[in-house]
């Protein structure tokens, strides 16, 4: 059995167990959220598509920790023209397990 939910603006295919790494949710780790953003279920070969989403499903998750991503470094420059700019980027982000998926 697998989930497709939708957080922080990108989609995740999710099955129980799994853990994975979303955009930072507000909850202190250890704690149990739910993601109502659920877009498809499919369980056991019976296929459920939301429009967008689907009424009534939802997946539970607990939160393992919160981190930041590695360093993304930006660098523009135009040759000749004796402009060059650095500049580097951490993304927040939260663990979280599936539980459980209805």
């Amino acid at each position: 059995m697998y989930a497709v939910i939708e957080t922080g603006g990108k989609q995740y295919r999710v099955g129980v167990g799994d853990v994975i790494r979303v955009e930072k949710l507000e909850a202190a780790a250890g704690d149990n959220v739910s993601l109502s953003q659920v877009l498809m279920v499919n369980n056991n070969g019976e296929v459920r598509v939301g429009s967008p989403v689907l009424p009534g499903a939802s997946v539970t998750a607990k939160v393992r920790a919160h981190g930041r991503g590695d360093k993304v470094h930006i660098f523009k420059m135009r040759r000749r023209k004796n402009y060059r700019r650095n500049q580097g980027h951490r993304q927040d982000y939260t663990e979280i397990e599936i539980t459980a998926i209805q």
